[in-house]
């Protein structure tokens, strides 16, 4: 588990702030903001729009449904979101959510806790202007990532799923080590008390073997049911 001894920094560009507050203020990640070990912020694209309107989205170019969030307010949020925050010697990157980006993992999960700041852009509608990401990288690296084989109406579920992830491998967020599934034998079959459950006239029993005291037998079990 890699130790920080100062807050990671996730940056969420997001039209909708609202979203994502309740989850990272609650339980775990909640007592990690509160302890300093990570620190959540937000921009939001509309306060870099020059229209009156707040407009942040047009029509795509070669047709078809939906509205595309424009290039240049995505852009200028990120600009302004770092600008304060980073120095030559920080470790920053950017994380694009998109369905095409290569599969969020475990590892790579691991491997971000060793950046500084974290950017997380959270596209709407149809999608964000492919030219923000060719803009961006002249900014800061790159990462194309996606959490999960569907489509969503925004970015912002898998960009808690993504501050989730990495939040509980910095050390003292889950309060223990072994609390990291794939850091231990695990099992998809999970049970607790009491042994025996009555429910309309059936007995639900805990597998003898957990039961048993026997950790030789009991981790050959969880391997079977990984």
């Amino acid at each position: 588990m890699i130790k920080i001894s100062k807050p990671l920094r996730f940056h969420i560009i997001t039209l909708f702030k609202e979203v994502c507050e309740p989850y990272v203020t609650t339980s775990i990640i909640g007592r990690a903001q509160k302890e300093k070990r990570i620190e959540v912020v937000y921009q939001n694209p509309r306060d870099f729009v020059s229209n009156a309107y707040g407009k942040v989205d047009e029509r795509p170019y070669g047709g078809g449904p939906g509205m595309v969030l424009q290039a240049i307010p995505i852009v200028r949020a990120v600009e302004h979101t770092l600008r304060r925050r980073l120095t030559p010697k920080k470790k920053a990157v950017l994380i694009w959510l998109t369905p095409g980006g290569a599969d969020f993992t475990n590892t790579i999960a691991t491997k971000l806790t060793s950046y500084d700041d974290i950017v997380l852009i959270s596209g709407r509608y149809e999608g964000v202007d492919e030219r923000a990401l060719r803009m961006l990288k002249t900014l800061l690296p790159v990462r194309k990532y996606s959490t999960g084989n569907y489509t969503l109406t925004g970015g912002e579920l898998p960009a808690m799923a993504i501050i989730d992830a990495v939040t509980r491998r910095i050390k003292g967020v889950p309060g223990n080590d072994t609390s990291i599934e794939e850091r231990r034998i695990a099992s998809r079959e999970i049970y607790t008390r009491p042994e025996i459950i009555k429910w309309k006239g059936k007995s639900y029993r805990v597998p003898k073997v957990l039961t048993t005291g026997n950790h030789a037998h009991i981790d050959a079990w969880k391997k079977r049911k990984q």
